[in-house]
């Protein structure tokens, strides 16, 4: 009988660094608790310092000491990263955090933010110098978020530096995180403009096209014009164009926020997508009525509008309402993040995201965008299958020889990276190169629904 190797042990040097991050999330649990101010932002601030030392040195130990390459050992083997009880723990916490943050830190009027309230005031002072305000549960959140990114951006360049594409891949998403998610929006709220989110559009943000926010957008003068613009175009005529010189790559795996925390912070469980085809039919039968959900009640609350409300009453609004609690909140932040160590780290991208949806059909049908095979030179390693984060069993197109034509396929070409022998190649060609594989997803879908 075969009897596995134990895993290897974790090197001391790394233990110390480790220590440090727990040590961070004590310190945090320490200012969540603690009633006094000062001693509450100092914990606060401490937290985040050994969490972010932490975490940058063990990321250099773990992949900047070693030689350059995709390590992807002994992943189903380790209980953080297998569905094994660390998994299932860091799963619960990340699950709790976001119930939390939705659901029990609203604010009351008098500045206090439930459970969360001692770390939301905490940042009080970052918040008032970016801002000129106080703090609130989404400041907090949009803290976080973003050190994540940062943090496990770092590790990506680390451990992908012998590729340039997924150097600049994730530094382009670490990029657009910190200055256009987090930062721009901060400072329009400094000079008393409306917040805003250059980085997402309609319908992944789907209010942006709403008549009641473009009616707001638009009294508050040219700077609300020039969103109302930017925010249509760059959602009907630029992710057209764009996806089909580039394939959705351009926008799900370097510009989107949801993208750059799965590619960065999610990166250690994107071999844990499920690859089987009742998945895949899951896939279908959620994502695209999600688009045309969305696509529907924006095009209810504009013939409301434009009825001068008398339409629809209260039923566009409150449908809106349900739509972003149930798919804003429980599907793209619950479980979109807080299932990662469970079921990967593109849960929302490949089953809920409309965006993902909409990018994918043009992907799909009329973009140049494929990633092209050399089935001669294939050895069926598994590589590519396993690093895939939505669920593609790449092996089988490699094989073939057929190109991934896929509209799932966000474009991260971590299939390309982990490829010893250079099967797989990201490229916008022609057309014409698209037909065979176009006729095998055909093939393939007619057996999946038979």
């Amino acid at each position: 009988m075969f009897v596995s190797p134990p895993l290897p042990a974790t090197p001391p040097t790394e233990k110390l660094t480790l220590a440090g991050v727990a040590g961070g999330l004590l310190a945090l649990l320490l200012a969540l608790t603690d009633a006094d101010p000062g001693r509450r932002q100092l914990w606060f601030y401490a937290a985040l310092g050994l969490v972010s030392s932490g975490t940058l040195a063990w990321s250099w130990l773990k992949f900047g000491g070693h030689p350059a390459g995709v390590q992807q050992d002994n992943l189903w083997r380790r209980a953080s990263t297998a569905r094994g009880a660390v998994a299932w723990a860091t799963g619960l916490a990340l699950t709790g955090f976001y119930v939390v943050l939705y659901w029990f830190s609203d604010n009351d009027g008098l500045g206090h933010f439930g459970l969360l309230n001692n770390l939301v005031h905490a940042l009080d002072g970052f918040s008032h110098s970016l801002r000129a305000r106080p703090a609130d549960q989404w400041f907090l959140y949009g803290t976080f978020y973003t050190l994540a990114v940062l943090l496990m951006g770092a590790r990506a360049l680390w451990k992908y530096r012998h590729s340039r594409y997924q150097l600049i891949r994730t530094a382009s998403v670490m990029f657009f995180q910190l200055g256009f998610a987090f930062l721009l929006p901060g400072l329009l709220q400094f000079f008393q403009q409306p917040e805003f989110y250059f980085t997402y559009f309609w319908p992944l943000k789907y209010d942006y096209l709403f008549p009641g926010t473009v009616t707001s957008l638009l009294h508050n003068g040219g700077v609300g014009v020039f969103m109302v613009f930017w925010g249509a175009v760059m959602s009907l005529v630029a992710t057209p164009v764009l996806t089909y010189y580039f394939g959705k790559r351009w926008y799900c795996s370097w510009v989107c926020g949801c993208g750059g925390l799965a590619e960065t912070a999610g990166d250690p469980y994107r071999h844990l997508a499920d690859k089987s085809r009742a998945a895949w039919r899951w896939e279908v039968r959620l994502i695209y009525p999600i688009l045309g959900l969305i696509i529907l009640i924006t095009a209810l609350l504009w013939a409301h509008f434009a009825t001068g409300g008398t339409l629809l009453g209260d039923a566009g609004n409150v449908a809106a309402k349900w739509y972003g609690f149930a798919i804003g909140s429980v599907f793209s932040g619950v479980i979109g993040v807080g299932f990662y160590p469970l079921m990967g780290a593109r849960v929302w991208c490949r089953f809920g995201c409309p965006m993902a949806a909409y990018l994918g059909l043009l992907q799909k049908h009329f973009s140049r965008f494929r990633i092209s095979t050399n089935g001669g030179q294939c050895i069926s390693c598994g590589n590519c299958s396993n690093v895939c984060e939505m669920g593609i069993d790449v092996q089988q197109y490699a094989q073939r020889g057929a190109p991934v034509v896929r509209a799932a396929c966000v474009g991260c070409g971590l299939c390309s990276t982990a490829c010893p022998r250079g099967v797989l190649n990201l490229e916008n060609g022609p057309r014409e190169g698209r037909l065979q594989a176009s006729q095998l997803i055909h093939a393939d879908s007619l057996r999946i629904l038979s």
